[in-house]
């Protein structure tokens, strides 16, 4: 089984619609129980707080729920629990390697790198409020990801 953290700053936008998105192209795929998925945050603002509205709208028009999904951060342990750490921009990989003291395993990547963007950071719609652009990126992401693994 594959083992994928996606962790953006606060986990309420960008790395849970990572991790609905690529829940529901797995199921999709129908490879289900090759696959556990999880989301979470390098800071503390948002601890057990929900999706964001316009986040959980923007999977909704996808046909994609999130029900029940709180914001939890990421920790040293989660670096031995999974197989892949999946950052959305530069600022959570610098975090993500400082949570987990380090990457002696290059489990710390980029999500953009999956979609021949390498170094790119998925568009934060926590600034723009562009949560088109969001979808845009996490799903060409999490499309190459998957390709790649399977």
């Amino acid at each position: 089984m594959t083992k994928l953290l996606f962790v953006c700053h606060g986990n309420i936008c960008r790395s849970p619609m990572a991790e609905f998105v690529m829940k529901d192209l797995v199921k999709k795929a129908g490879l289900e129980a090759q696959f556990y998925i999880e989301s979470a945050a390098t800071s503390t603002e948002e601890i057990g707080n929900p999706v964001y509205p316009p986040a959980r709208r923007k999977l909704a028009e996808h046909g994609i729920g999130c029900a029940g999904k709180t914001a939890r951060q990421l920790t040293r342990r989660d670096y031995q629990r999974f197989d892949l750490l999946i950052g959305m921009d530069g600022a959570n990989l610098r975090n993500m390697a400082r949570i987990c003291g380090g990457d002696p395993d290059g489990k710390l990547r980029l999500m953009l790198d999956f979609a021949g963007r390498p170094g790119q950071s998925v568009a934060d719609p926590w600034y723009t409020g562009d949560f088109e652009a969001t979808w845009r990126d996490v799903l060409a992401g999490c499309q190459g990801l998957l390709e790649q693994l399977t």
